[in-house]
């Protein structure tokens, strides 16, 4: 009895694991579009500045748990930490219990002047929001700017006719 329960936990989870994979498959065929939502703007310790634009946690977890649960699917985290390093390891795990694991680690980002827990939690989000990211094989797109060019400059006609000047002036081929 204890050879054919044995056998069964195999076969049982053999099944997991094709039913995982075309669970996957079949979330994969989804448009899923996870803009860059979050703005970060802050001084460095040594006078610079930092300006970017990043898909939050929020935005990411609230794209892809409806979908992956469509599929019979859910995403978690498990967080470690050990000398001065976070690591997240980000589980994908089908009803039927198949999980596949993907861990990222980094040092605590004490950036912009944040406290100790600050450093950590800022870590441990960064590596939950690009883990999830990466076990989806997801990327994220532009910035939601409701169609509106964020920062896009054009020349105008004087402009054009100036750097066209130019060109002529030094030979080079127009087309």
């Amino acid at each position: 009895i204890e050879k054919l329960m044995l056998l069964q936990e195999k076969w049982e989870a053999n099944e997991a694991r094709k039913a995982y994979h075309v669970a996957m498959a079949q979330f994969k065929t989804e448009a899923i579009e996870i803009l860059k939502d979050a703005k970060v703007d802050y001084a460095t310790k040594t006078g610079g500045r930092v300006k970017y634009n990043h898909a939050s946690l929020a935005n990411v977890v609230s794209t892809v748990t409806p979908l992956l649960s469509k599929y019979g699917l859910s995403i978690s985290w498990k967080p470690l930490q050990t000398s001065g390093n976070i690591t997240i390891t980000t589980m994908v795990t089908h009803a039927l219990g198949h999980r596949e694991e993907f861990s990222l680690t980094g040092p605590a980002d004490d950036s912009g002047g944040k406290n100790s827990l600050q450093a950590i939690g800022s870590t441990a989000s960064y590596l939950e929001r690009y883990g999830t990211l990466a076990a989806l094989g997801l990327a994220t797109g532009g910035q939601d700017d409701d169609g509106q060019a964020a920062e896009v400059e054009y020349i105008d006609d004087k402009m054009r006719h100036e750097l066209t000047d130019l060109a002529i002036d030094c030979g080079a081929d127009m087309p």
